[in-house]
This record gives structure tokens, C-alpha cells and sequence, in this order.
């Protein structure tokens, strides 16, 4: 049975939903207000449904995949290739009804569980950037009184007492409190990050997929978590090298007239899981006793930074292999083509 093709561009409050009335061939193009939104599918024969993964498209898409309904969710990139209009509302859905139909990779469904661990990872991401704000504040704001401290944490810790001192004679007091609240206020920021990477350490010891990975070597506690939360179902991805090109660790090509050129990496996909990827990478080659021969090779004919990237796409694919086969980290397992 061919299933009604929907999108659905959704909202705060109204979604505005395209489809073809396959009984009377009616372009349909509406709104639908927030609280008759699942009344509207709910009895409703199985439809085929594309959105774009953005705000709130997780929770819809769980909703209407319990009413029977077969959900796609996409790129907003992907998307936009297909209004070539004017950019409202009633423009959006049709993108998103044309794009829907056309082959593409598309995002995992995740469980609420899954999203949770991913809501740990973001608001963790903001609170180190929130410190790492308020680090380079306290630098600049010295600055301008004469008062230059090295880069780092640990040289404005060592300083910020001896600097408060000696500028304690010549300026305000409300100035001086100030920036000691702000600077205590580091230590808030620390406990706050700390707490939240406890939790996601709790969490991993129920998770057997997250510990499989561990043994992964620059694969950490937030690398683990964020991989088993983010990839959400292996089946959407073919191989690991899929994977590896969802993320955005492979070449980017370019070129015409049957001359492919590669430049460097892609960047698509989530940066946040693809920056995890390529700073454990990184620790292993900075930190390994003994680099394996596959990365002693590639040392001697490829630059630090290529390599690292190398070694990322390699740990990648290792992940979804993990995942995918539900297997355990073998150091020296060789992978057969199959017949």
C-alpha cells in the first residue's frame, strides 16, 4: 500500500502541514494549532512524514511513530534546497514534502533516554563555555589596569590573589568584590561540571553498549556516552565508513568534468560528537607509549593534523562497529571483507 506523503513544518504553536488527498488528488496546505495537531493523524492511515530536525521534532516524531506513522526527519540544509520561493510557512512544509520523498540519510529517532543524555552533554558544553568566558573576562578586565597574567586557569588562580592585593590601594572597592565573586564563581562553575560528568559516569554503568566502548583507546566518558546517544539506532547507517561521512570526518570533494578533487574534511553533521572524536585522537597520539604501526606509517608520509583526523574517522568506524555487531574492543581483531 502506498503511504500519504506529509510535511509538516513545525512550530511553538501552529504546524503547518502539506499533503495530497490521494482519494481526490486536493493539494492540502494548513495549520494546525498545537493542541489538535495529534487529534489531526490520529485516525489517520499509516502516512509517510518528513520534518526537519529542529526544536521539538524528537518528541513529535516519537508521538506520531506510536500512532502508526512512518516519521523522517532531516537536515534543515537538506531541506532548503527545496524552497526556491519565498520563505513562509506554507513554503516550508511543501519543501519539506518534496524533500521527504527524495533518497537521503535520515536522523535517528532517539528515546527520551537517549535525548537525556544528550541534554547532560549540551548544558555541560554551555557551562564550560560559560567558564571559559568569564577565564578570558577576568584577563581582559586586569588588562586594563596594568595587571597581564598568563594564559591557563592555573596561572589566574596562582596570580588572581597577589594581583587583587596590589591593586587594592588604587581602585574601588566595587570593583575589587567583583572580581572576586567572579573568580570565586569559577569554582561554582567547576562543581557544576563535575557534577553533571558524575552523572553521566552513573549512567554508563547501566549502559553496556557506552562501557563496551571505553576500551576504545581516546574513547573517554562523555566521547562513549555521546556516540551510544547521538548514533540512536545502527541500522540507519550501512557501514562505519557511513558513519564517519555522517559525522563529517572524511574529505570534501569538489570538482567538474570528471576531475574529482579532495579537500580537507567535510564538517558536517554534529560537531559536537565529531570535536570529541578528534581530541581523543589527539591524546593518543600525544600520550601513547607505543603508537601502533598503522600510525607510525602514516607519521612518516602525512602531516600531525591529517593523521589525527585519520585516527578519528578509524575510531568512528570502530564505534559504530561496536555498536552495530554488539561486540567488545579486540586490540588486534582484523576486520575480513565479507565473500
Amino acid at each position: 500500500m502506498k503511504l500519504t506523503t506529509v510535511g509538516i513544518d513545525i512550530a511553538k504553536n501552529v504546524m503547518q502541514v502539506h499533503y495530497i488527498d490521494i482519494e481526490t488528488g486536493e493539494i492540502v496546505n494548513k495549520p494546525i494549532k498545537r493542541a489538535k495537531f495529534l487529534e489531526h493523524f490520529a485516525n489517520r492511515e499509516s502516512c509517510l512524514i518528513g520534518m526537519e530536525a529542529c526544536g521539538g521534532a524528537q518528541h513529535w516524531a516519537r508521538q506520531l511513530i506510536l500512532m502508526g506513522h512512518q516519521v523522517k526527519l532531516m537536515p534543515a540544509k537538506f531541506v532548503k534546497a527545496f524552497n526556491v520561493r519565498n520563505k513562509n510557512d506554507a513554503a516550508d512544509a511543501r519543501a519539506i514534502w518534496l524533500a521527504v520523498q527524495q533518497p537521503g540519510k535520515a536522523i535517528a529517532v532517539k528515546t527520551e533516554a537517549q535525548q537525556a543524555v544528550l541534554a547532560l552533554h549540551r548544558m555541560r558544553q554551555q557551562l564550560v563555555k560559560f567558564r571559559t568566558m568569564q577565564i578570558n573576562g577576568l584577563h581582559g578586565l586586569l588588562t586594563e589596569y596594568g595587571e597581564v597574567i598568563g594564559k591557563g586557569r592555573a596561572a589566574l588562580d596562582k596570580a588572581m590573589p597577589i594581583v587583587l592585593e596590589r591593586i587594592a590601594d588604587r581602585l574601588p572597592s566595587m570593583l575589587l568584590d567583583t572580581l572576586r565573586e567572579q573568580w570565586n564563581g569559577l569554582k561554582q562553575l567547576d562543581a557544576q561540571i563535575a557534577e553533571i560528568e558524575r552523572r553521566l559516569r552513573e549512567w554508563m554503568k547501566e549502559d553496556k553498549a557506552a562501557k563496551a566502548l571505553m576500551e576504545i583507546p581516546g574513547v573517554g566518558v562523555l566521547t562513549a556516552s555521546a556516540a551510544v546517544a547521538t548514533i540512536g539506532d545502527t541500522k540507519v547507517f550501512k557501514s562505519g565508513r557511513e558513519f564517519a561521512a555522517w559525522i563529517g570526518l572524511v574529505p570534501k570533494q569538489t570538482g567538474s568534468g570528471g576531475k574529482v578533487k579532495l579537500q580537507g574534511i567535510s564538517k558536517r553533521g554534529d560537531v559536537y560528537l565529531r570535536t570529541l572524536l578528534i581530541h581523543g585522537a589527539r591524546s593518543v597520539l600525544a600520550h601513547a607509549k607505543q603508537p601502533s604501526l598503522w600510525v607510525e606509517q602514516m607519521l612518516k608520509r602525512r602531516p600531525l593534523n591529517v593523521v589525527v583526523v585519520a585516527l578519528a574517522n578509524k575510531m568512528a568506524r570502530t564505534i559504530w562497529a561496536l555498536l552495530a555487531h554488539n561486540r567488545l574492543y579486540q586490540t588486534d581483531y582484523v576486520s575480513v571483507k565479507p565473500a
